[in-house]
């Protein structure tokens, strides 16, 4: 699996929001995705989860065009947007049936099983969606975007709202996702990213100001990551 984004940029009438950003990517790498609010991340993710259409650039799936066939890009993509919208009226076992229906899954019973545990819903499992704290919303939010075992996971802000212990468990989700997919993910929690990402992105202002595995820019700056955003981010 491999991602390559090539001059991409997208406007909102006179403001800029990406400009001419370029980077690739390969299976088996955790990428954490970081700048300011603002900066451009959400935008981003959009893109190349096929919710936005960009201006210019292009976005290619193993080397596919994903404009080429927009549908079969998308089935290989899972996304977990910023706003984890829900239906918060359904159970949670109910939701996931309901999505494994519009993913055509084999065996689906068998899927729902694996994924509630993966996830660690089984304790929530028979409640109504609007009853779970943020906490549980996030994780049914990453059940929903994995349920169809994509091979490129895009995550925003994946670990907003979650306790000590729940970030400790998402953590170690998100690396065991990465052993059969690509794992994109922005996220304003610097401590996460040194712990699981191999490769760090960095926007501002709608530009790519650094694109390295983590280990080679912690060493080139000989600092820690918060110090090194604050530099590139000013």
């Amino acid at each position: 699996m491999s991602l390559v984004v090539d001059r991409l940029s997208k406007s909102y009438g006179h403001q800029v929001a990406v400009e001419q950003v370029s980077f690739e990517l390969k299976q088996g790498q955790v990428v954490g995705f970081l700048g300011p609010n603002g900066a451009g991340k959400s935008t981003t993710l959009k893109m190349i989860a096929g919710y936005l259409s960009p201006d210019n650039g292009t976005i290619q799936l193993n080397g596919i065009p994903i404009h080429q066939d927009a549908i079969a890009a998308k089935k290989i993509i899972g996304y977990l947007p910023e706003s984890n919208a829900l239906y918060e009226q359904l159970y949670v076992k109910e939701y996931l049936q309901f999505l494994s229906s519009v993913h055509h899954i084999e065996n689906p019973s068998q899927r729902i099983t694996q994924l509630i545990e993966q996830t660690g819903l089984e304790l929530m499992q028979h409640k109504k969606i609007g009853t779970l704290s943020k906490g549980y919303k996030q994780r049914l939010g990453i059940a929903a975007a994995i349920i169809h075992q994509p091979k490129l996971v895009l995550l925003d802000e994946p670990t907003t709202g979650l306790d000590p212990n729940q970030l400790i468990e998402i953590r170690a989700l998100i690396q065991s996702l990465s052993k059969e997919a690509l794992i994109l993910f922005s996220t304003h929690i610097l401590q996460e990213v040194t712990a699981i990402c191999d490769r760090v992105l960095v926007l501002h202002q709608g530009k790519l100001v650094a694109d390295e595995p983590i280990g080679d820019l912690l060493q080139k700056h000989n600092t820690n990551l918060e110090e090194i955003f604050k530099l590139l981010t000013h």
